[in-house]
C-alpha cells in the first residue's frame, strides 16, 4: 500500500507540474484528475458514486455540477455585477480599473493605497498602501505569471474554465483594526446559511480561524475551535443578522456556496463566491464536521 501511495505521489507532482506549464487539458479526465488529487491530499479514496463527506461531494459538484453562471460567480470582475444585481451596488468594494495586461495599468492614476488581482484565479493579490514605495517589478512578476496560469487545469473547478484572466484594481480598504479586512466567509446550502467562519490576524503569519453560529456561539468545526479554551469567544460585529441574510439570498439555488463579506464599522462588503474551498481537501475539518456538511448539501438528482 505504501509503495502504491508513493507511485501515485510520484505520478501527481509530475502531472502537477506539467498542469502548470502548459495551457493544454492534461489528457485525464476530470473524473480521474480529481480522484488522484483527492488520495493524494486527504488520504482516502474518492467515491463519486456515492460521496458522503464535504469533501467529496465538494469533488461531484465539481466534475457534474456545471451551470453558466458559475463563470461569473467567481469571476472577480464580473462577480460584482451579479452580487449587486441581487443585494445592490452599495455593498460592492469600488472598481478602479480593468486591463488585460500589467503593462496597461496607469500607475499615476491610482491613488495612494490600491489592491490589484487578476481576476481568474485564487490568492494572485498585490496590496499597496504607499505608491511612492510599491515594488512594481515584483507586482509585474506576480500578476503576469498569473494571467498565463490556468486554474482550472490546476485543480479542475469548472467555473474558472471560461474566465477571460484580466488584472484588476480596487479600493484599499481597512476595518477597524486599522490594519487588515476580517473575512467572513458563511456556508451556505441552497439558499440557507449555517454558519460563519471568522479569519483575522493574517499579518501576523498565524490566522486564526474560528466558526461561528447565527447568534455568535463558537462551534468547534476545526481544530484550532476544537482547541479554543471554554468560554472563547471575539467581538460579534454589527449587522451580523443582515450578513447571514445576504450570504443565504446569494446562495439560493445552489447546492453549496461560500460566501466571504467584510463587515467595515457595520457596512457590509461583498468578497467573493467560492465553490470549493481549499479545492474540495479541506483537512483542517475535523473528521465529523466533514460529514456534517456533506449530509447538507443535498446533490443534484441530474449529473
Amino acid at each position: 500500500m505504501a509503495k502504491r501511495r508513493g507511485l501515485l505521489q510520484t505520478i501527481l507532482r509530475f502531472v502537477y507540474k506539467m498542469r502548470m506549464r502548459s495551457h493544454h487539458i492534461i489528457p485525464v479526465s476530470d473524473a480521474s484528475f480529481v480522484k488522484m488529487m483527492f488520495y493524494r491530499d486527504m488520504g482516502y479514496r474518492l467515491n463519486l458514486e456515492n460521496p458522503r463527506t464535504f469533501n467529496e461531494k465538494l469533488q461531484w459538484l465539481k466534475v457534474y455540477n456545471h451551470r453558466p453562471e458559475y463563470t461569473a460567480m467567481v469571476d472577480k470582475a464580473a462577480a460584482k455585477e451579479y452580487v449587486a444585481s441581487i443585494i445592490g451596488a452599495e455593498h460592492i468594494i469600488p472598481t478602479l480599473g480593468l486591463w488585460e495586461r500589467f503593462e496597461d495599468i496607469d500607475f499615476d492614476a491610482l491613488p495612494e493605497k490600491f489592491v490589484l488581482k487578476t481576476t481568474h484565479d485564487s490568492k494572485s493579490v498585490v496590496i499597496c498602501t504607499d505608491r511612492k514605495s510599491f515594488d512594481k517589478e515584483a507586482a509585474r512578476k506576480l500578476l503576469t505569471a498569473s494571467l498565463s496560469r490556468s486554474y482550472y487545469l490546476m485543480y479542475r473547478e469548472w467555473p474558472y474554465k471560461n474566465i477571460r484572466p484580466r488584472i484588476i484594481a480596487e479600493e484599499y480598504m481597512v476595518d477597524e483594526s486599522g490594519t487588515e479586512l476580517k473575512d467572513y466567509k458563511f456556508s451556505c446550502y441552497n439558499g440557507v446559511a449555517t454558519d460563519v467562519m471568522l479569519c483575522y490576524d493574517r499579518s501576523s503569519g498565524d490566522t486564526k480561524f474560528y466558526f461561528f453560529d447565527a447568534e455568535w456561539n463558537l462551534l468547534r468545526y476545526n481544530r484550532r475551535g476544537k482547541e479554543a479554551p471554554e468560554g472563547f469567544t471575539v467581538p460579534k460585529p454589527k449587522n451580523m443578522d443582515q450578513m447571514f441574510q445576504i450570504a443565504a439570498r446569494l446562495s439560493e439555488g445552489i447546492p453549496y456556496l461560500r460566501v466571504d463579506l467584510y463587515n467595515i464599522n457595520g457596512h457590509i462588503y461583498f468578497g467573493e463566491l467560492t465553490f470549493f474551498p481549499r479545492s474540495g481537501c479541506d483537512t483542517n475539518l475535523l473528521r465529523e464536521t466533514d460529514l456534517l456538511f456533506g449530509s447538507r448539501i443535498k446533490l443534484p438528482e441530474e449529473k
